[in-house]
């Protein structure tokens, strides 16, 4: 059996790429063909350093190698460059990505290579010494660390090599996957690797370079899952077997003469690994784990890593693709399918299948990439016209004032249609169900309230006058849903007994009226002021949706964002005055309704003594809500009316619980006898008192049967006038007051109140909101920047108007 370590003799066959070999008939043609396609990876190269310093993202088509740690892609990387960087021994693979633009420049017979500076296009100064470029990488890759205080980091460095001996390659080396962060790494340090990794695989754009060493079957591959999770038919993926030459022989010694020729034998035929040619076959086919169109590329590369010459590097990599190939012919019984897979062995095939594919690729992307550069020049050139309009309008306040305005007034314009109903932008998006309300308003429940209100449409997404009209709706759902509370004997006798005394034969009556004001005060005013936060609320989210209507809106008609646009401050102060603006609404729309609360429930109204409550509910009567209230929820979701007095009960219909109380209160007690000492007048009470000893000992033996009575007429009584009370206060005043109250200066009042605030200023004290300290150095500094992009794709867009021209 041949070994696999005998150097023969040094081949024929020149180490130089396809632009630099001898020319064959076609010398005129080849040559033209050569030198479009070194202009177009130029184009490319140059486009690709602009990316990368102004972070743009343009989908130029690139290679990125992945693959676990040691699996060869940073001998792979040396192999392609054609000199050694021992990139190796200072790991950068494992913190930060490496691009490499590969230039074959036939002058340059040692390699020169420049790093790209960081945030810019320029390039530094030539680099000859391995040992300078290493040092680079590291110390580029500790800066970025430590600014961004992280252990990896995605910002690519950028590595241009121009050497005699490189093919017009450009490769995107990242980080190897591992299973276990180092010593004296983050924990994290796998996790952050694999999605910085997948992150930079996941452009369609990228083809896929993943090697894995051939001594890991498929079906143990611990990285294969990860790439079918970003390409999975494999269809920009070029799978790379690395370290071939250790599943053809072994490089150890063993001893063995402890063991018997049989022993030896077996020993040697599972050294060898291929014997046969179906073995061979069916191990480069990989079909059974990566489908029948995916062939993979075999390649082994030196292993020793001492010091040696660049040429003396080129001709290992050479010797070892021949020796691959010659122990397949000699040392495998029948050797194996040339015509099938000898274009898939070797480092020389899988270097010339790369340069070629990618240029390809190049060729057919130059028409989409000329168009989007294109694009992106206009888009260079508004942003300058914008910046250069904001430059000057901090010396034309005029300008800037009416810019201002009209921008106010069109958001106001904005708030007003939104109020008054509409469907875009998408309420799926923009709008809230009832619950979301809640949670972000920090208004979790009403307070008073056990049960859960659940308005109609609460599972809808709602905004602007229809978010506000479930809230009212929701609202009178609370108010109705509060029960009559328990008056304790006590408080009742105090009261009854205080109004026995004045005379008149009203005492029960007068008694049951004050215990309903007091309770309608107590519980409904937390509910009044409940309401006007949560439709403040809905009211303030109206903002945002504004500013992404108008956005919209001049889109739609062609026009720029506006003249606003960047202007920060001006932003925020507009915001702030819309917010002061709701919220001083809601203040006083609360003290509104306080004001409506104090009059019916003031001893000089006549609230407790109309009688539609005592005989239920008149023609006239308000109760008809319900009937009138559109619901467009799933019906399953409302829950029944449950007629009973159960605070546990859950009620939201507030037409069904009046009709409730009404009928609750029908049942009226029977009227306590005149000898009652609570009942009755005092002009009855007195002289009884003062002259007959009988009548203050009938007043004695009261039976309590009578007691009983007497506090449950109270109690009747007071539960119909709370119901009266609570009746007329959300049904003809809160309603009314609430609506008009945030609504109308909405709609009539909002343009005026922001005016006076940002507008009816002095010209120093406007332009606070647009002239920060610093700020027209910052915009200048903006624009010198700007003009540096536009002016760097400008020559790109050049470039590629003149590529396209030779496709």
């Amino acid at each position: 059996m041949a070994t696999f370590l005998k150097t023969p003799p040094a081949p024929t066959t020149t180490d130089t790429f396809s632009s630099s070999s001898p020319v064959s008939n076609h010398h005129h043609e080849t040559t033209h063909s050569s030198s479009f396609s070194k202009s177009r990876f130029e184009a490319y190269n140059r486009l690709q350093s602009a990316a990368v310093a102004f972070g743009e993202k343009l989908p130029i088509p690139e290679i990125v190698a992945l693959g676990g740690q040691s699996d060869g892609k940073s001998s792979l990387l040396e192999a392609l460059l054609g000199f050694q960087f021992n990139v190796r021994e200072v790991e950068m693979g494992t913190c930060r990505p490496l691009i490499l633009q590969m230039v074959h420049d036939p002058t340059a017979l040692d390699p020169r290579c420049r790093f790209q500076e960081e945030d810019s296009e320029e390039y530094g100064s030539p680099i000859v010494s391995s040992l300078a470029i290493a040092d680079t990488i590291k110390s580029r890759t500790d800066a970025m660390l430590k600014k961004t205080k992280t252990a990896v980091s995605s910002k690519p460095i950028v590595m241009r090599a121009e050497y005699a001996h490189c093919p017009n390659l450009t490769i995107i080396d990242t980080p190897g996957f591992v299973l276990k962060a180092k010593k004296g790494e983050p924990e994290s340090t796998p996790e952050e690797i694999l999605s910085m990794v997948i992150s930079l695989a996941s452009p369609p754009h990228r083809i896929l370079l993943f090697l894995q060493q051939s001594s890991v079957e498929w079906c143990s591959s611990l990285w294969l899952d990860a790439i079918r999770d970003i390409d999975p038919a494999f269809r920009r993926t070029l799978i790379v077997v690395s370290k071939f030459d250790n599943r053809l022989k072994v490089h150890r010694r063993f001893n063995l003469k402890h063991l018997g020729k049989q022993s030896i034998s077996i020993l040697i035929l599972f050294l060898q690994e291929f014997t046969e040619r179906w073995e061979v076959d069916r191990y480069l086919s990989a079909s059974g784990y990566l489908g029948e169109n995916m062939q993979p590329f075999f390649v082994a590369l030196p292993k020793e890593r001492t010091a040696v010459s660049n040429d003396e590097f080129r001709r290992q990599i050479s010797q070892v693709d021949s020796d691959v190939i010659r122990h397949l012919k000699e040392n495998v019984k029948g050797g194996y399918d040339e015509e099938r897979y000898k274009a898939r062995i070797g480092f020389g095939c899988l270097r010339d299948y790369l340069e070629s594919e990618l240029h390809r690729r190049y060729k057919e992307a130059t028409p989409s990439i000329l168009a989007l550069l294109e694009q992106r020049c206009s888009e260079v050139t508004a942003q300058l016209n914008i910046l250069d309009s904001k430059i000057l309008a901090t010396s034309d306040v005029a300008h800037l004032r009416k810019s201002a305005m009209s921008f106010a007034s069109s958001i106001c314009n904005h708030m007003g249609a939104l109020i008054d109903g509409a469907a875009d932008p998408d309420p799926e998006q923009w709008g809230k169900t009832t619950e979301e309300e809640k949670s972000e308003s920090g208004m979790g429940s009403w307070p008073g309230v056990i049960s859960d209100i659940k308005p109609p449409n609460a599972n809808i997404r709602l905004y602007g006058g229809a978010a506000f009209e479930r809230v009212m709706h929701e609202f009178r759902c609370a108010a109705y849903s509060v029960q009559y509370p328990t008056v304790s004997r006590e408080k009742m006798s105090n009261i009854t007994l205080a109004r026995a005394g004045r005379g008149g034969g009203r005492g029960i009556a007068e008694a049951a009226a004050e215990i309903a004001r007091a309770s309608a005060k107590s519980w409904l005013a937390p509910l009044l002021d409940t309401a006007c936060e949560r439709l403040a609320f809905v009211l303030i989210n109206l903002f945002d949706l504004a500013m992404e209507k108008n956005q919209h809106l001049q889109f739609d008609y062609g026009k720029k964002p506006g003249d606003m646009d960047g202007y920060v401050g001006f932003h925020a102060a507009l915001r702030r005055s819309y917010n002061c603006f709701i919220k001083d609404l809601a203040k006083q729309r609360k003290q509104l309704v306080r004001q409506h609360l104090d009059s019916v429930t003031s001893p000089y109204s006549q609230v407790c003594y109309e009688t539609d409550v005592l005989y239920g509910p008149g023609p006239n009567s308000t109760f008809s809500y319900q009937t009138s209230c559109l619901d467009f929820s799933d019906q399953e979701n409302i829950p029944p009316v449950n007629n009973n007095n159960n605070n546990n009960n859950q009620q939201t219909t507030p037409g069904k619980l009046l009709k409730a109380a009404g009928e609750a209160s029908m049942t009226v007690p029977e009227t306590p006898s005149p000898e009652n000492a609570i009942d009755g007048g005092a002009r009855k009470r007195h002289p009884r008192i003062l002259g007959e000893n009988k009548m203050l000992g009938n007043m004695a033996s009261q039976s309590s049967s009578q007691q009983v009575s007497t506090y449950n007429e109270i109690c009747s009584l007071a539960a119909q006038h709370f119901a009266r009370i609570r009746e007329v206060l959300v049904e003809r005043s809160v309603t009314t007051a609430l609506n008009s109250g945030f609504l109308t200066p909405c709609r009539e009042d909002l343009m005026v109140a922001l005016g006076m605030e940002l507008f009816a200023v002095k010209d120093e004290k406007f332009m606070d909101m647009f002239v920060a300290p610093g700020a027209i150095d910052i915009l200048q500094n903006e624009r010198e920047s700007l003009l540096k992009r536009q002016k760097t794709l400008q020559s790109c867009l050049t470039e590629f108007k003149s590529v396209a021209t030779s496709l």
